[in-house]
């Protein structure tokens, strides 16, 4: 926050690459697009700039058992439970998921290049992300200014899934009304090898939890575990095959995977689908989405644990 400087005071700096200013030119429509195009609120986020000096704003620790794919969870005051913990500080969160592992969790440090403070403080944008693509840019505010919109104390899958919804949805309206073809046949082709990748990481959840739920013992479970993961990355470098020299994945293949990996990005896909048919059966109504979300969001958490349940098979169907 002490970072942070008015976009507007950045733009006119003549000190400011031209390739910043570009993207931050694009800020206030793109806010705009967000209240009357997604029925995002209007709020005091992204009128901001800030030049953070570091490759991440947090860094996420991720924790899971050895033999299960459920995170453990964190709680807060005023936030609730999350199943993460974030540090400022790459080394102090690098030290935790050490002593982690040494409690015998599977651990994982996440870097991550924005947050959301739900509203509470004006969300300034971080220079972690000012030279990613428009469409990606644009993804991430749509995703944060939705955790503004709503929030489930205690339900990181529920909100992390339904922000991604309202991301991808945003920026595939966003590049209808204001990119070209080529940005549109990029981000579908982009899209394609999301889709791809995280059937890929499906698999393998679903491999894992077969084998956690044997009664095995322990030396022969986490063999055939090493397997499992071993598997993935031959399944990976074949999908890559297919590519044509793509290699965004790469970053988040190329380390030592872990329960607490698939934990962590499952909480960001894992009830996608279920807010996907939420969103198509209201015909792309945006406020009846966030309505439909809120009025989910609201029920005690086994019954929205039901209904999300019923939903997901649903979509799978479909």
């Amino acid at each position: 926050m002490a970072a942070s400087r008015p976009v507007e005071d950045v733009i006119a700096d003549p000190r400011t690459p031209d390739t910043v200013r570009g993207q931050l030119q694009v800020l206030p429509e793109l806010r705009r697009f967000a209240v009357e195009e997604l029925a995002l609120p209007e709020t005091d986020s992204y009128r901001l700039y800030a030049d953070v000096q570091r490759e991440a704003l947090v860094w996420n620790v991720v924790a899971a058992p050895v033999d299960s794919l459920t995170p453990r969870r964190w709680c807060y005051p005023v936030l609730g439970c999350a199943a993460y913990r974030g540090y400022f500080d790459k080394q102090a969160a690098h030290d935790y998921a050490a002593a982690l592992a040494g409690e015998g969790w599977d651990s994982a440090v996440e870097p991550i290049p924005a947050y959301s403070t739900l509203g509470w403080f004006s969300d300034p944008l971080p220079s972690t992300i000012i030279d990613w693509p428009l469409p990606d840019i644009a993804g991430l505010l749509f995703h944060e200014l939705a955790h503004e919109a709503l929030y489930v104390k205690g339900d990181s899958a529920f909100n992390e899934s339904y922000a991604t919804v309202v991301e991808k949805e945003g920026v595939r309206r966003w590049l209808i009304s204001h990119g070209n073809a080529q940005q549109r046949g990029e981000r579908r082709l982009q899209e394609r090898r999301r889709l791809e990748f995280l059937r890929l990481l499906e698999q393998t959840r679903q491999r894992l939890a077969d084998l956690y739920a044997k009664d095995a013992e322990r030396s022969e479970l986490l063999a055939r575990k090493r397997a499992v993961f071993q598997l993935l990355q031959e399944e990976y470098a074949e999908l890559k095959q297919g590519w044509g020299g793509y290699a965004g994945y790469d970053r988040w293949m190329n380390r030592p995977l872990n329960n607490a990996h698939l934990a962590s990005i499952n909480t960001y896909h894992a009830l996608e689908p279920a807010f996907r048919r939420i969103l198509n059966q209201l015909d792309g109504d945006m406020s009846a989405f966030h309505a439909a979300c809120a009025e989910i969001g609201s029920t005690p958490a086994a019954e929205r644990s039901v209904i999300m349940s019923d939903l997901l098979q649903a979509a799978e169907k479909e």
